[in-house]
């Protein structure tokens, strides 16, 4: 029997195989058909609960097959699931289409659709039918049959282009290390990097250290080696994945997947990719995202500019560095900021052990939320270093499971996520809960040392899991708009709104405490953290400002003139360089939140959420940042609500009122705070 056809609550992994996936897929996909059949052949008028209802909840099996296979695709993948992934995604991709394009579906969700005024649906319902509708006519319901099948082979082959770029990325980041065989050359490294460097030369059989393209291998080395000619080595090998002309070379995978976008959204009547995609965004418009960016850019690059001159001065004075350069940015950054504020990612690390800092992130949510984890063995896992939690509300209510994921493998893919094994939706009566992950690349523990953070892993702890609140407390009726199944330009409000508290001594009082002492973290690092959080922020600024940019630059404009990746790259760059341009390099070979992920056409989010984040944590602010009142309010009407009305309409009832810029220019240094 495949375990993976067999109802679960949690998935069973330990019976899960590799051969089980794709008969489970095909088996899945035609049950999902026969779903799709039972509802188109309904002898019954259309309504919305034999129609819209009964749509959402068809393919619950296959979504769920769906979820634990690209989660291990993520998290633990290997060349066999990568060729099951090429070949599963076209059969996924097929079947989306053959249900946005089935005509006899689209009637009746229509009918239903041209009756809204008069049914007395409820807001979330509302939102369903309109949401239902919209899938339908964005997709190709209103096309020829010829567009349609040029539709579904648009899909099928963007499908394999994603997974395409994707596994280049993951092979050159795990083909690449640096052996270092010299002791001087780990100069300037911290003591638990050299063994971390050391440990895992040790691993490949060799003498001295290895460092690798991996995160937590990485920043350390371009943060603080004192050997520039190894920073730029490295800098080098990391800028150059999927640019290197070799089989895991990513530019014609980028042009094509640029093309295929462009191609579609034109056959379905948009301008571009981003007007299609912007269409279903708070943003609205490509315009609109443009203008927003360019508005932060103009408060941006004064600061910036200043910023960067003051660390040329910096460098010159130190090391007598006549041209900044890329690879020096970090190192001279991180010294400049110990001068400044005396603050060292290496004092701050003993106050900041991984299990703490997590015990930390459940404190904030049990003061703001009610919430409380219980750590369990009884639940299976795809690796023995994930952790499992089962979550109860302040009755004591079981409301979610929680799986945690953090230090880097060589079948993980870098960077940090949330995503989920289950959404949460009522089916029956039932409330089914959802079972949700954070998946991390953190420093591992050593022999002598517990994992250590630097404070910049522990906010991306809090913002991951500011993602997991989002799925954890949701509270909705239909499996598509629980959640984080929101406009995605509001999807990372509940997370970065959570790095807020990382500043704050109420909140690290909590957890900072060193892992030797257990003495709390000095007021004064707390002080000198929150004087330092505006630090260089007009750079940091400047840089996501030329990431939006750059993907405006793919998705905004017909691109099939574009012959080369890096020309146009260098255009979307000319605003916003403060380097030296290094012409061995490329962003966008490696760009994956745009050309895997789903970013494209809105990584311009993180910034809109954040004028988002900064106006609502100023409410928490003047409140009380554990006020109980203004975190049960964020619960109603913003974790617990997913996608059930429009994010505006939401915020609104949150705050009052819509968010102004102000608030994130004051907190970023951007602008002078009003007296």
């Amino acid at each position: 029997m495949n375990p993976l056809l067999t109802p679960f609550d949690t998935p069973p992994f330990s019976k899960i195989k590799n051969e089980h996936f794709k008969p489970a897929f095909i088996q899945a996909i035609e049950d999902a058909r026969s779903e799709i059949d039972a509802i188109t052949s309904n002898s019954e008028a259309p309504d919305f609960k034999n129609s819209i209802e009964s749509l959402d909840y068809a393919g619950l099996q296959l979504d769920r097959i769906s979820s634990v296979f690209f989660n291990l695709n993520s998290a633990e993948t290997n060349e066999e699931i990568q060729r099951i992934a090429q070949e599963v995604s076209p059969l996924l991709s097929e079947f989306s289409n053959d249900v946005t394009l089935n005509r006899a579906l689209f009637e009746r969700v229509n009918e239903v659709y041209q009756q809204r005024h008069e049914l007395k649906l409820s807001a979330e319902q509302a939102t369903l039918l309109e949401k239902k509708y919209k899938n339908f006519s964005r997709n190709g319901a209103h096309l020829g049959e010829k567009e349609k099948e040029k539709l579904r082979d648009i899909d099928i082959e963007l499908a394999k282009l994603k997974l395409k770029f994707g596994e280049n990325v993951l092979a050159e980041t795990n083909r690449y290390e640096m052996h270092l065989t010299v002791l001087e050359d780990m100069d300037g490294l911290p003591q638990a990097q050299i063994e971390a460097a050391t440990r895992l030369a040790k691993e490949r059989s060799k003498e001295g250290w290895i460092i690798t393209l991996d995160f937590p291998s990485y920043i350390p080395f371009m943060k603080y080696a004192r050997n520039r000619e190894l920073r730029k080595k490295l800098a080098l090998a990391y800028g150059r994945k999927g640019f290197q002309g070799d089989d895991y070379d990513n530019q014609q995978n980028v042009i094509k997947i640029a093309r295929l976008r462009h191609e579609r959204a034109q056959l379905l009547g948009y301008p571009s990719h981003a007007h299609y995609v912007l269409e279903e965004r708070m943003a609205d418009s490509p315009e609109k995202v443009i203008e927003f960016l360019q508005e932060l850019l103009e408060k941006a690059m004064p600061v910036a500019k200043e910023e960067f001159k003051k660390l040329e001065e910096f460098a010159q004075e130190t090391d007598g560095i006549d041209i900044l350069q890329k690879w020096d940015s970090a190192y001279y950054s991180e010294k400049l900021k110990q001068k400044l504020f005396d603050l060292d990612d290496e004092i701050l690390k003993p106050y900041f052990p991984l299990p703490q800092v997590l015990d930390g992130v459940f404190m904030v949510a049990n003061k703001l939320f009610g919430l409380r984890f219980e750590k369990v063995e009884d639940v299976e896992t795809y690796h023995k270093e994930v952790i499992t939690y089962r979550v109860y509300d302040s009755n004591d209510t079981f409301i979610s499971l929680f799986y945690a994921d953090f230090y880097p493998r060589a079948g993980k893919r870098g960077g940090a996520w949330m995503t989920s094994f289950r959404s949460q939706y009522v089916l029956n009566g039932q409330n089914i809960r959802p079972q949700v992950s954070n998946v991390c690349n953190f420093t591992r523990p050593t022999e002598k040392e517990p994992s250590l953070l630097t404070f910049n892993e522990v906010k991306t702890l809090f913002h991951e899991f500011g993602h997991a609140l989002h799925g954890i407390l949701a509270n909705t009726n239909y499996p598509s708009l629980s959640g984080t199944s929101v406009y995605w330009d509001f999807v990372e409000l509940p997370s970065q709104i959570m790095e807020n508290w990382c500043y704050e001594k109420e909140a690290l009082e909590l957890f900072a405490k060193h892992y030797k002492t257990t003495e709390p973290i000095p007021m004064e690092i707390i002080d000198r953290l929150k004087e330092s959080s505006t630090f260089h922020e007009g750079m940091a600024t400047l840089r996501q400002l030329s990431f939006g940019l750059l993907d405006m630059a793919w998705h905004s404009k017909d691109p099939s003139s574009v012959s080369s990746v890096k020309e146009l790259e260098e255009k979307a760059f000319e605003n916003t360089r403060l380097f030296p341009a290094t012409p061995e390099t490329c962003m966008s070979t490696a760009f994956s939140h745009i050309f895997q992920g789903g970013y494209s056409s809105g990584y311009y989010s993180y910034k809109w959420a954040e004028v988002l984040d900064a106006d609502a944590f100023a409410y928490f602010k003047e409140k009380g940042i554990f006020n109980r009142e203004v975190a049960k309010s964020f619960s109603e009407h913003i974790l617990s609500k997913g996608g059930t009305e429009k994010p505006m309409v939401l915020y609104k009832r949150f705050r009052g009122s819509e968010p102004g810029i102000e608030a994130l220019l004051e907190r970023s240094g951007l602008v002078k705070k009003a007296s």
